[in-house]
């Protein structure tokens, strides 16, 4: 029996079956290449979903990880480490926020808003001010998978199964600003957006739309909440998504690629917002361990250093023109869109998304289809033009060879 067989048989027996995995083996990774059990190179546009921005094998990570494991993992939120606060000032800096609640993952950071949202809701109301308990949030979102935030997602297949889920959440037609108009009142306490949808196919928020959000919850106390978890951390070119934007928001959600591939998310807001909380009142045992936050400083300060946000841009913008391209070239890619190295190509098929990963894949080429019909590509940041070529080449080749082979219109 193989490895993989082997390894394969032992989760059918022990695992709780959440994932369909792909049947490969992934035992190591260097650069933007994963490896597998036995020694065969995979080019990666996956990096974990978004997760291994330094890409594999990383001296930056490895060396925080080796110094801060050496002295101090975790010694509960009863008492101070020297890791939190420096990690606090970098993301408040960066992303014009004023404040920081560190978590595990996407879907915690998700769920630490939206009680924020609820709690300076309710601390609105003592002061004499009319609002609800409601959310606004979009078609097409994905906010994690904990009860809150997948009240929060749009796709019914996650959420049906759990309901009834919380209560007063209305789904606003992404980017219609009339819909989001004839949503809000003033039983909202927050709109939760993305500024670049993830999961929902690699979509932007337009601006007018944006702004509109914005001008809403101004209106009566409201709350913005973006969610940067998959867009945010430098994956577009900025900071975070909603730079791009003249819109600031009250709470932005960051986790994937912020610690490198160690767990680690932030909730950040501002004072306004914060004060919304006081002791007891939100927590979690392992967020904010001085592991996490030191291998997330040394990533924030690797990327600063190497002006990576510019390699990004650079590497991102010869991406696209390269998709565009191949859009010209294939009638089958009905769309390209994106920024920086978080970028798509919407084809006319899910039958032909489907293949084109699994093939490419047997190619030993990694890269992902969501919403069916959206080939999403999440390189690593020291992605290269290089790597882009070989990505390329191999997807002209997969949609010549399709179309070769499909049946041909007879006009006799």
């Amino acid at each position: 029996m193989s490895k993989l067989a082997e390894i394969q048989a032992a989760e059918q027996r022990l695992l709780i079956h959440t994932y369909d995995r792909f049947p490969v083996l992934f035992v190591a990774g260097e650069d933007v290449h994963l490896i597998d059990d036995e020694g065969n190179r995979y080019l990666d546009l996956l990096s974990g979903i978004g997760v291994n921005a330094l890409g594999y094998g990383s001296k930056v990570i490895e060396e925080a990880i080796a110094s801060q494991s050496r002295t101090l993992i975790n010694a509960s939120n009863y008492y101070f480490n020297d890791k939190m606060a420096p990690l606090a000032e970098r993301l408040t800096r960066i992303t014009g926020m004023d404040r920081a609640y560190f978590g595990n993952s996407g879907t915690e950071a998700v769920e630490a808003a939206l009680k924020l949202a609820r709690a300076h809701a309710g601390l609105l109301r003592s002061e004499g001010k009319q609002i609800g308990t409601g959310f606004l949030a979009m078609d097409q979102s994905f906010h994690g998978r904990t009860m809150g935030s997948i009240s929060m997602t749009y796709k019914a297949k996650y959420r049906e199964p759990f309901e009834p889920l919380i209560a007063g959440v209305e789904f606003v037609q992404f980017n219609d600003v009339a819909d989001l108009r004839a949503k809000f009142s003033g039983e909202i306490c927050a709109i939760l957006v993305e500024a670049m949808q993830g999961e929902g196919g690699v979509r932007p928020i337009t601006p007018e739309f944006f702004a509109e959000a914005r001008k809403l919850a101004d209106s009566t106390g409201a709350l913005l909440i973006v969610d940067e978890i998959q867009a945010g951390f430098g994956r577009t070119g900025k900071w975070c998504a909603f730079q791009h934007y003249d819109v600031k928001p009250d709470i932005v959600t960051l986790a994937k690629p912020l610690a490198g591939g160690i767990p680690m998310s932030a909730t950040l807001c501002t004072n306004e917002v914060a004060r919304a909380f006081h002791a007891g009142m939100h927590g979690t045992t392992f967020g904010g361990g001085a592991l996490a936050c030191a291998v997330a400083t040394a990533v924030i300060d690797h990327i600063e250093s190497t002006n990576l946000l510019d390699h990004i841009n650079a590497v991102g913008g010869y991406f696209l023109q390269k998709l565009q391209a191949l859009q010209q070239k294939h009638a089958c890619i009905v769309n390209v869109r994106g920024k920086g190295l978080m970028l798509a190509i919407e084809l006319n098929s899910a039958e032909l998304g489907k293949k084109a990963v699994t093939t490419l894949l047997s190619r030993h080429i990694v890269i992902n289809c969501t919403s069916d019909t959206t080939l999403r590509f999440l390189p690593p940041y020291i992605f290269e033009n290089r790597h882009v070529d070989e990505v390329v080449a191999a997807l002209d080749a997969f949609l010549s060879e399709e179309a070769a082979a499909a049946p041909k219109e007879n006009h006799g």
